[in-house]
């Protein structure tokens, strides 16, 4: 509604208007006067300023002449009266991509569909639904009665359903009636004028009165001819713009359909649009469309758009075409009465609009010719339009008119150089043919059968045009030079398919339609002329019979696989037979003009020419042919081609005498005298070719025979047919639903019937992980296979053979196929089996069997002797049915009879021939079968003489029993056999095993160097059971790096200091995993990092392994060929990034950017009496003396003394004038080890590296930060893999993968070392910083508080960093053994309790939890809670001290973990046995981790041991500032311990993300285009992907909504799910992503991507883990890299503007 009065008073314009004599000019003339005052006064476009103008000055007064008063109160009353009986049909016009469904048990055709609201609200939702994205332009059909067998609305759309549909009568007062009508019709003549204005300079006089100046605008229009690209390119040559300008002019072309690029005089207009059109034609060669438009034209037209969204908001209702499309949809169809008059009005100019929409360029979702499903699917509309409007004829005719141009000179079209935009368009016109037929008439009227029968001619007239079109001719000689065109007419052929169903369906529903269609199609079948014969018949002669006939070659004259007409008749005929009308057809057509023999000649040549295709007769005559042949027996053609060409030779067959059918038959295959005994040739191809053909010849027989499941030819339902192509798909291998689907022919509802048979004829086994849901089918329908199943392709037949066989032998079964037993023939097609037994059919087979027994080689082949025992096998399985059903004496079927002897006299007969076949060894495969033959005939023998059959057959029965009893006992041998030597590899096995712990525990420590051998000798056993990583009592360390080998050069190494380096390879990267705190991102320019990560772990770096080694020189070498290789190779840095150093594991192909030196670990030299002594001594309080006098003593002189008084009262009761800062080195010290120069090398590489990508920044070695960052990715990988592990509820220790252990143990040896390529005082500067987190230290400002540290970061960076502080300025040293344990014992007490502090400070407002533990335990936690209290303001004090206990043992349990991990990697301390299994509750493991750090396992021990030392710490720890904004909610606090990050929950039923889907708005744009909705599942954030409105800018680039987001979420990796095309995306940096399967699978354990199946899809939480396990464990880099590497991309997508 338009706001507000203005200056405009609307009320007494709407009062003149009213009182004038012509209303309708008065508000024109107002309109006309107006418009030029808003619109077009500037060269760009000023929306706001122009829609305030127009809401003001005219939608305003408009509303008010509508209502007649203010247009609120007006649309108030009207919404009041009208309350309750609004129209129940919702009506809701779909945008392009938004979801629609459609309910396979309830809808009417597959056209009727709900938007996502009405199907969430509808019972169809526990139905059989199918969802898809909409192409735009359809209408939701809830409410529509017509649409569905039940549920038509939904909950919203249900009140008064019965009465709406009844009553259509106008519900408005008079007065507002008469204003609507005066009102709308003005507005709507406005519009139309407006839009097909094509006087663009011209101006009416009416137009003339509002205008202040001529103005013109040059206006560019869309296309679908010039791409983006070339639109720019033609803009920035016209205009003189930038890129960007010119870019915004083409996107909004492209939306909007049109754009003015000029505004000026009318010759500065013509300039520019000479321009245009010059700089595209000589690109094209098609000039781009411009025109040049008074600036008044474009000004109205501008409006008269506007005017369209003010309708729509009026009558419940957006660029030219889609306003009046969606105005239409709106009004007219809404209305039954409205919808019957748009109907009619639409088919009366049917054939215009259609003529209209073909020579346009633009989408038919808005075109109006789009609006066609909207009338022609509605059951009562399509009948009244075939009744009043002949629809059926008008949009053949139609067709006809838009086809008639290729036609040829015998009126068949020939499409060689269409245009195949236009022929797409045409083919649209098809599926309203289809739409018309969709709804069946149940009963019909003869005003019906008469519009019907007329449409049906037409029809006929259409497929005679096809009947015979584009033959083709065998090629001699030479290779055809250009291939014939053949697409279109088999898109045709497609199109027309379900069509040529539904009509033979109209048909039989009416007798009397089916007889007279029979006749109609008759009559057409007799006026075709395609391929006459040129020769007068001839006599030909074979057993004594003579078969006269016209001869034909199809090897040398032209053949057609085009017979519609033809096909139509033979499935006409069926149904005539079906229904009992067969008996009338008399009365229809003359019975002398009804030779079927003649009708089944074209047929049988298309049958003959595949034959010919498939034994490469037709090679000269290229793909085209051989592609023709494929889709006539594929299954996308077949049930209207081959199909019916085979039910017109059973006809055939039916009709004739079976001699003389087979001898048409051999005729056509060109076998007639090579049967005959009357050819010969030593010509080595054309044997081979008469060997195929005979193949081909004889699978014909077996089907026209055998192949009787069709409906009326047999007494079979539509189900038993689909049952029966299920079981033979089956038979190939198990299969998917979806391959299941495309291996079936669909029905015109696209409707496959699968799942009404499936659960009677397969099982089904669910998917894993990875892969689909598989069909097997059921042993029981096994019996149903027929090897020579006409629907299989060649390949398919070879598989499911072998399959079958490798079956039958698994179940002891011989490996004969035998024919299936078929249903009996109906009575009108019995004569078939006369086939069977007729002399050239014995004849055949003999000759066929006589070949293989005499062992001419060249003239027989497998494939031959198999059809041709099938064939025998489908006779005797025919007689021994007619045998069982009736008296021997009614039975004429006599093929045994003549198989025993019809040339027994020169013991020739098919019997004794059959019988000799046994002994052949080149026919071994066909033994079983052969033998089961034979034991049928004796079964058939003994029939006749009504004998038993049991005694005749003892013999033969005998062997296959023994045989079965012999191969069971031998595979019960084979069985004991296989489990003898297993057990024996087993025993093997453990003896090696038990061995090889014996040497291991038996091997002499490295350690054992240098010490005391007495020492050794007496205390080795006893410590080395040790299980402590840290401290005096550290354990001993077992043997470190095996020798390992490299995988390029596969030579062995043993890693050693002096030695060349080895190194890992490794991939480094920015993570999100771990962080509380989304979507903050941290930064060196601010605040305290990287030396100090804040405890949310907002963003770390992580370093990753796959596990392989190389030396450092076949590395360096190997990576620089890949760099120099992959420059050159097509969109390569998709896929690995050179200019960061990325590449390829060589064994692998995981995504690597570095490599890992591997360093060997120290000998441990501790002497276990020493170190005892020495701890007497270096007590915790002492030694932080030690390390606070060693810190002052490495600063200057002058600046100690001048802070000397500040630093004593800084370090208070720890300060000592007596210790010297060289008294570290009195508790040991010794020479750093010294490394090879390659290992110190790849040291820097690695370093350089990880602070490269961890800080985002250009390499520099000399950066301070560089330490750190080691330290830093070596904690944030441990903690990575110890969210992994608990995550997944495995073991600390012995669950990692080898490929994960090497890595992480690598990367803290690392870590360890690279301390010695960095300069040592900033190394001093970083551990001095870090302490004073701890520790007062003289002369350090701004400390951290212990609320803003990760402790497990500042353990791994003071441990790795302490030996720096041994350092003297000359001297090269580094802490013996007996100080390193020290150090390490202290470090991890001191941060274990400042560690608990922090628990307790950052849960004072947590809820309660009921604590366990020992009573000692919970008061120790009460005594330290009491402490840190008193010196912390605003912490609760009633708080109970089980329960802190417990707080403290769940909040410091990963920080152990991690730590104990560390430890393990650092010492190689092996850790307690228990530590290797998975815990029984999440702290019960904690004992023995204390027990492994050297802590107490009651960690409050450690406060009241060391009481006097931690106080004055804690005092100092919680009085720092940032504490007491943190309780204050001030700052933000992480509880510990952290929360697990996973991926967010998604929703068990897909269908309510396609609802969140569908309700989702772009935050940023206000237009109704599709959008792309994409769901962040890290954190849950909808966005609006590869859409210009979100584009931003990162980093000085443009990028797309999901590559912005990802930066600040995933630190540059993102995991998204595009909800409309329900597939994961995988993001890595802003060039590389990938698509991944989403985690949603259907019924059948299927995923679907793009909704192409449609199927309702529920979550599969083993797939959604599995994504998960891929984010936590850092692989979707590689993931990405992989995929893209298997792909190999051919067009790059740009991911950065996804």
């Amino acid at each position: 509604m338009a706001d507000g009065e203005g200056s405009v008073n609307g009320l007494q314009l709407c009062t003149r208007w009213w009182e004038a004599s012509d209303r309708g000019a008065a508000i024109l003339h107002y309109i006309l006067e107006q418009v030029p005052h808003i619109y077009c006064l500037e060269a760009e476009p000023q929306p706001v300023e122009e829609e305030q103008q127009v809401q003001e000055h005219i939608l305003y007064p408009l509303e008010c002449f509508l209502f007649g008063e203010d247009p609120s109160d007006g649309l108030q009353k009207l919404e009041h009266k009208n309350y309750g009986s609004s129209s129940q049909q919702c009506g809701r016009v779909f945008k392009e991509g938004e979801t629609v469904y459609s309910c396979r048990d309830c809808a009417i055709d597959p056209t009727c569909v709900l938007c996502m609201d009405c199907f969430q609200n509808s019972v169809h939702k526990g139905h059989r639904y199918k969802m898809h994205a909409s192409s735009g332009g359809g209408f939701c059909d809830c409410g529509d009665l017509e649409a569905w067998k039940t549920g038509p609305c939904c909950s919203q759309h249900d009140l008064g359903t019965s009465v709406a549909m009844e009553t259509d009568d106008c519900v408005l007062e008079a007065e507002l009636q008469e204003r609507a009508q005066t009102l709308f019709q003005v507005l709507l003549c406005y519009i139309t004028d407006l839009m097909v204005w094509e006087e663009g300079d011209e101006l009416s006089e009416e137009m003339k009165q509002g205008m202040n100046e001529n103005t013109y605008y040059c206006v560019l229009y869309n296309d679908e001819h010039h791409s983006y690209d070339q639109v720019i390119y033609a803009l920035q040559r016209a205009i003189s713009c930038d890129h960007n300008e010119a870019h915004t002019h083409t996107a909004l072309i492209d939306k909007e359909g049109r754009r003015a690029v000029k505004r000026g005089t009318l010759r500065t207009c013509q300039q520019v649009k000479d321009l245009i059109r010059s700089n595209s034609e000589h690109i094209t060669q098609q000039a781009l469309r411009v025109e040049i438009l008074h600036s008044a034209v474009m000004a109205h037209q501008t409006f008269a758009l506007r005017l369209g969204a003010w309708l729509q908001q009026i009558i419940g209702y957006s660029g030219a075409r889609k306003v009046i499309h969606e105005l239409i949809f709106c009004s007219l169809l809404m209305e039954t009465e409205y919808k019957k008059q748009f109907a009619m009005k639409f088919t009366e100019h049917y054939k215009q609009l259609q003529e209209d929409f073909i020579s346009d360029d633009h989408e038919r979702n808005i075109s109006v010719t789009a609006l066609s499903v909207q009338i022609f699917t509605v059951p009562t509309l399509a009948r009244q339009l075939i009744e009043e409007g002949s629809v059926i004829k008008v949009i053949i005719d139609t067709v006809m008119e838009m086809l008639r141009e290729h036609l040829d000179n015998n009126q068949r079209f020939h499409f060689q150089g269409y245009n195949s935009d236009k022929f797409f368009r045409v083919q649209v016109i098809f599926h309203d043919l289809r739409y018309i037929l969709i709804s069946k008439p149940t009963t019909w009227t003869e005003q019906l059968r008469g519009k019907f029968l007329e449409g049906f001619s037409a029809f006929l007239g259409l497929l005679n045009c096809m009947q015979g079109m584009e033959e083709v001719k065998r090629q001699f000689g030479q290779h055809i030079e250009v291939e014939p065109e053949w697409e279109a007419g088999f898109s045709i052929q497609i199109q027309l398919r379900h069509i040529l169903s539904m009509f033979q369906d109209w048909c039989s529903s009416d007798e009397r339609v089916l007889l007279l269609a029979f006749q109609e199609c008759h009559r057409a079948l007799l006026r075709c002329t395609n391929q006459p014969f040129h020769s007068e018949p001839t006599d030909s002669y074979m057993c004594k019979h003579i078969l006269h006939k016209r001869p034909y070659k199809v090897s040398q004259e032209p053949v057609s696989i085009h017979l519609p007409i033809t096909r139509l008749l033979a499935g006409l005929y069926v149904l005539l037979c079906r229904a009992d009308a067969v008996k009338y057809l008399s009365d229809f057509v003359d019975p002398e003009h009804l030779d079927f023999s003649a009708f089944a000649e074209h047929p049988l040549r298309c049958v003959v020419l595949a034959a010919e295709v498939s034994a490469e007769m037709w090679r000269r005559n290229g793909l085209s042919l051989v592609s023709q042949v494929y889709y006539y027996q594929d299954v996308k053609c077949r049930d209207e081609m081959f199909d019916k060409d085979i039910i017109m030779l059973q006809i055939a067959a039916s009709k004739m005498d079976p001699n003389h059918f087979l001898m048409l038959i051999l005729l056509r295959f060109e076998l007639f005298e090579v049967f005959n005994g009357n050819c010969s040739s030593k010509d080595q191809d054309l044997l081979k070719q008469w060997n195929r053909l005979t193949e081909e010849m004889l699978n014909l027989l077996i089907v026209i025979v055998g192949e009787r499941y069709v409906p009326g030819i047999s007494n079979v339902t539509k189900q038993d047919v689909t049952m029966r192509e299920v079981i033979h798909l089956l038979c190939i291998e198990p299969m998917a639903h979806s391959s299941l689907v495309k291996g079936l022919p669909e029905n015109e509802s696209h409707e496959t019937g699968l799942e009404s048979v499936i659960a009677k004829v397969a099982t089904f086994k669910k998917p894993g992980v990875s892969g689909h849901g598989l069909y097997e089918l059921k042993k029981e329908c096994l019996k149903e296979f027929n090897p020579f199943f006409y629907h299989y392709t060649k390949s398919q037949h070879s598989k499911a053979e072998d399959a079958q066989k490798k079956r039958r032998a698994q179940d002891g079964s011989d490996k004969a196929l035998r024919p299936p037993v078929p249903p009996p023939f109906a009575p009108a097609f019995s004569s078939i089996v006369r086939l069977l037994c007729c002399d050239v059919f014995i004849h055949v087979l003999r000759r066929v069997l006589q070949r293989a027994v005499e062992e001419r080689c060249t003239l027989w082949s497998e494939a031959m002797i198999q059809r041709a025992l099938h064939l025998v096998g489908q006779a005797l399985i025919e007689e021994k049915t007619q045998l069982e059903a009736s008296n021997v004496d009614e039975v004429s079927f006599d093929f045994s009879h003549k198989a025993r002897t019809v040339g027994s006299d020169h013991g020739k007969s098919l019997f004794h021939f059959l019988s000799q076949m046994k002994k052949l060894p080149s026919l071994d495969a066909q033994k079983d079968m052969i033998n089961w033959l034979l034991q049928m005939f004796e079964i058939v023998k003994c029939l006749r003489e009504k004998s038993s059959p049991s005694a005749v057959c003892a013999v033969d029965q005998t062997k296959p029993e023994e045989s079965f009893q012999d191969r069971k006992r031998k595979a019960e041998a084979a069985k004991l056999h296989r489990q003898k030597i297993m057990a024996q590899m087993s025993a093997m096995q453990k003896n090696f095993i038990e061995t090889h712990k014996m040497l291991y525990d038996n091997v002499p420590e490295s350690g054992s160097q240098g010490e005391p051998a007495a020492f050794m000798d007496c205390s080795a056993m006893e410590f080395e059971e040790r299980h402590v990583a840290v401290g005096p009592q550290q354990g001993v360390c077992p043997a470190d790096w095996e020798a390992l080998t490299c995988i390029l050069c596969q030579e062995e190494q043993e890693v050693q200091a002096q030695a060349p380096a080895m190194v890992l390879t490794a991939c480094v990267q920015r993570s999100t995993v771990l962080t509380q705190y989304r979507g903050k991102t941290l930064s060196t320019k601010e605040g305290s990092y990287p030396l100090f990560m804040p405890p949310d772990l907002a963003v770390g770096t992580h370093t990753g392994s796959c596990g392989h080694v190389m030396h450092a020189t076949c590395w360096q070498k190997y990576f620089e060929a890949v760099q120099n290789t992959t420059r050159n190779r097509l969109h390569a840095e998709l896929i690995i990034d050179l200019e960061n150093g990325e590449y390829m594991c060589p064994l692998c192909k995981s995504l690597c950017n570095t490599v890992v030196p591997l360093i060997p670990l120290e000998p441990s030299k501790l002497n276990y009496e020493s170190a005892k002594l020495v701890g007497e001594v270096l007590t915790l309080p002492r030694w932080i003396q030690i390390v606070v006098a060693r810190i002052k003593g490495l600063r200057p002189a002058q600046r100690a003394d001048s802070n000397a008084d500040v630093g004593k009262e800084e370090t208070g009761f720890l300060e000592d004038d007596q210790t010297d800062f060289r008294s570290i080195h009195s508790f040991g010290v010794r020479p750093p080890p010294k490394y090879s120069s390659s290992i110190t090398e790849m040291l820097v590489v690695c370093a350089t590296t990880v602070h490269r990508v961890g800080l985002q920044t250009a390499p520099n070695e000399l950066c301070p930060h560089v330490p750190v960052m080691t330290w830093n990715t070596c904690a944030y990988t441990i903690q990575a893999i110890e969210n992994m592990l608990q995550e997944e509820g495995k073991a600390l220790f012995g669950s990692l993968q080898n490929r994960q252990l090497s890595g992480l143990k690598a990367v803290v040896q690392f870590s360890a070392v690279q301390r010695l390529k960095s300069s040592q005082t900033v190394t001093q500067k970083h551990f001095t910083d870090m302490l004073a987190v701890l520790v007062p230290v003289p002369d350090t400002e701004g400390t951290l508080s212990v609320l803003e540290v990760d402790f497990f970061h500042l353990l791994v960076g003071l441990v790795l960093s302490i030996p720096a502080l041994y350092q003297e300025e000359n001297v090269d040293l580094q802490p013996s053994a007996i100080s390193t344990a020290y150090n390490h014992l202290h470090l991890v007490q001191l941060l274990t309790m400042a560690h608990i502090v922090q628990v307790l400070l950052s849960s004072h407002d947590t809820s309660e939890v009921i604590g366990g533990g020992d009573e000692e335990e919970s008061k120790a936690a009460e005594a330290l809670y009491s402490t840190v209290s008193q010196h912390t303001e605003g912490l609760r004090t009633s708080v109970s001290g089980s329960m802190m206990a417990d707080r403290v043992r769940r909040g410091v349990l990963p920080f152990l973990r991690c730590a104990a991990l560390f430890f393990n990697c650092l010492t190689g301390v092996p850790p307690p046995e228990a530590l290797s299994s998975t815990a029984d509750s999440p702290d019960s493991h904690l004992p023995l981790l204390c027990s492994y750090l050297a802590l107490p396992c009651n960690l409050f021990q450690l406060f009241q041991e060391h009481r006097d030392t931690v106080t004055p710490l804690i005092q100092r720890w919680c009085g720092n500032e940032a504490i007491l904004k943190a309780l204050k909610g001030e700052i933000n606090i992480v509880r510990y311990p952290r929360k697990r990050n996973r991926l967010i929950d998604l929703p068990e039923d897909y269908s309510v993300l396609l609802n969140q889907a569908s309700h989702f708005k772009c935050p940023k744009s206000s237009d109704d285009e599709r959008k792309h909705p994409t769901l962040c599942l890290f954190c849950g954030t909808m966005l609006c992907s590869q859409s210009p409105c979100c584009h931003v800018q990162l980093d000085g680039e443009e990028v797309g909504a999901c590559t912005a987001h990802a930066a600040s979420c995933g630190a540059g990796v993102g995991m998204f799910l595009r909800v409309r095309e329900c597939e994961i995306v995988l993001m890595a940096s802003r060039t590389r992503g990938s698509t991944y399967p989403a985690p949603y699978l259907d019924d059948y354990g299927e995923t679907d991507p793009q909704l192409g199946r449609g199927n309702p899809l529920h979550l599969c939480p083993e797939r959604y883990k599995k994504l998960q396990q891929l984010w936590q464990q850092h692989c979707i880099l590689e993931e990405i890299a992989r995929s893209l590497e298997v792909l190999n991309v051919m067009f790059a997508f740009e991911w950065q503007m996804l």
